[in-house]
């Protein structure tokens, strides 16, 4: 696996060896030496997997209590992933880093627990896939509004964003409950 630094050097963007033929390919989507050894350390305890159409905006999410790690990917489509820091003591504090992640370049995306995370989906539809360090806790989740002012994320878009009604009713950012 090939190991590529961010903006923000807690994130990391995760591109598997691939080998194709005529037949297909085939990758190894997790080896847990691999992770190890590159910084990514936690047990993942939970898979999610999403579907939306184009333009769904999830996120900005992230948990106060049972902080989350993710290790996100597309397996269908394409997506803009976003992690913005929210560890008041960290030295990227309300930094944002985002990528692209979809099914034709197989990347994934390392975001440590601490950043709230979300995506725009880009292609007719997206399969997401995530692998989480810490169960998902509803009483702990909280919501940053996806076009905060202060963030100032360039979201790749156009077009009427489709958001849930907890999305759009995310806090601005600096309201918003964050990690000592």
């Amino acid at each position: 696996m090939n190991i590529i630094q961010t903006a923000i050097p807690d994130v990391l963007i995760v591109e598997p060896k691939v080998f194709s033929d005529a037949r297909g390919f085939f990758y190894e989507s997790y080896n847990k030496k691999t992770m190890q050894a590159a910084g990514i350390t936690g047990d993942f305890v939970q898979d999610n997997h999403s579907r939306s159409a184009r333009n769904v905006l999830r996120g900005l999410h992230y948990q106060i209590t049972q902080p989350q790690g993710k290790l996100v990917r597309a397996v269908a489509g394409e997506i803009f992933d976003v992690a913005v820091d929210v560890r008041r003591n960290s030295p990227t504090f309300g930094q944002w880093v985002g990528m692209n992640l979809s099914a034709e370049n197989r990347r994934m995306a390392w975001i440590p627990p601490g950043f709230a995370h979300g995506f725009l989906v880009l292609s007719e539809f997206a399969e997401v896939l995530y692998k989480t360090t810490d169960y998902w806790a509803p009483q702990s989740e909280r919501t940053i509004v996806w076009n905060d002012r202060d963030l100032a994320i360039a979201w790749p878009t156009g077009a009427e964003l489709q958001l849930s009604a907890k999305d759009k009713a995310g806090m601005a950012f600096n309201e918003a409950e964050i990690f000592e």
